[in-house]
């Protein structure tokens, strides 16, 4: 498989009142198609502000990003508008683009139909439980037909039984769509179970502690089937240990 990301000695640096303050140092990695990758690290490490340069919406200090293919970005928030239909909003960054022509609205109605959303495109989000919004922010994203997904802390603002949930569900549909995904978290769990590989950052100014590949050779694993593995305690003490140690 190739890389469809690949991130080379990226710093940031901010200008403040008292100085200059190193958020990132020399941070590199490479994502290959396909592949779900979990960055996680101490509060306030700079994980948002790594996922927000590569996305290009804050810009770096120095150091290179190659990107193969369109970006979808997913937040913690649905950000769905509340007077707008489902339908309406999934179509919403189609529209921002100009591209709702009526192939990809075809391509929509059949994202709505694939994931179980068709039957409430007319509903309205105030009408749809949590874990069902952000399958709909989901497939808003995935209408733009993106290679490579960036979740950062997706699914945070969901009360704990929802989230596992929308996390197997959601799981599903990348790996169903083979959209690559890079997400930010500060749940071990969440990254253990979702992940082929974790990167773990030091405190600020972070750099990359430790890189671990997730294999629990489970056939047709999700999320669930992860956290019922013998491994994955193993997994989570490993990198609760190296987190500590930055605390």
């Amino acid at each position: 498989m190739k890389n469809i990301l690949e991130v080379k000695d990226i710093c940031k640096v901010y200008q403040a009142k008292n100085g200059e303050i190193e958020a990132l140092k020399n941070i590199s990695f490479s994502i290959r198609e396909g592949e779900f990758i979990s960055i996680i690290g101490p509060s306030g490490c700079g994980k948002s502000t790594l996922l927000s340069i590569i996305s290009g919406l804050e810009s770096k200090t120095s150091g290179e990003i190659y990107i193969d293919g369109k970006i979808g970005y997913m937040l913690q928030k649905d950000n769905l508008l509340e007077w707008r239909t489902i339908y309406n909003n999934v179509l919403l960054g189609l529209e921002i683009q100009k591209t709702d022509t009526e192939n990809n609205k075809k391509y929509v109605i059949e994202l709505l139909k694939k994931y179980g959303l068709y039957d409430f495109k007319d509903k309205y989000p105030n009408q749809l439980s949590g874990g069902m919004r952000q399958r709909v922010a989901l497939i808003r994203t995935l209408a733009i037909r993106p290679q490579i997904l960036l979740l950062d802390e997706a699914f945070s603002a969901l009360d704990y039984q929802t989230r596992l949930m929308v996390t197997e569900d959601i799981y599903k549909i990348l790996k169903n769509e083979n959209i690559t995904s890079l997400m930010v978290t500060h749940d071990i769990s969440e990254a253990i179970s979702m992940s082929d590989k974790i990167i773990v950052l030091t405190k600020r100014p972070a750099t990359i502690k430790n890189i671990h590949e997730i294999n629990f050779d489970i056939e047709n694993r999700t999320p669930l089937t992860s956290r019922e593995s013998n491994k994955f305690n193993k997994y989570f003490n490993v990198m609760w240990k190296e987190l500590q140690e930055d605390e």
